[in-house]
């Protein structure tokens, strides 16, 4: 195994799945608020799940966003 290659590769992943999800999330608050789901001012429980099959990893995170 190259550690340069894993860590590059792993590294480029991650900066996608950061922005990728953020994107994803500030849309769909942004759409609850318009249509009147959401107030704007709670916070709101987050859950990621982060799978690798073939090395049989599936690591859960859970956090809180917070609106105000």
């Amino acid at each position: 195994m190259n550690e340069d290659a894993l860590n590059t590769s792993l590294r480029r992943f991650l900066k996608v799945v950061g922005v990728t999800s953020q994107r994803e999330i500030e849309l769909a608050i942004r759409e609850a608020i318009a249509e009147g789901r959401l107030k704007g001012s709670e916070t709101l429980s987050a859950r990621v799940v982060l799978t690798l099959e073939k090395v049989g990893l599936s690591h859960t995170i859970d956090g809180t966003i917070e609106l105000q």
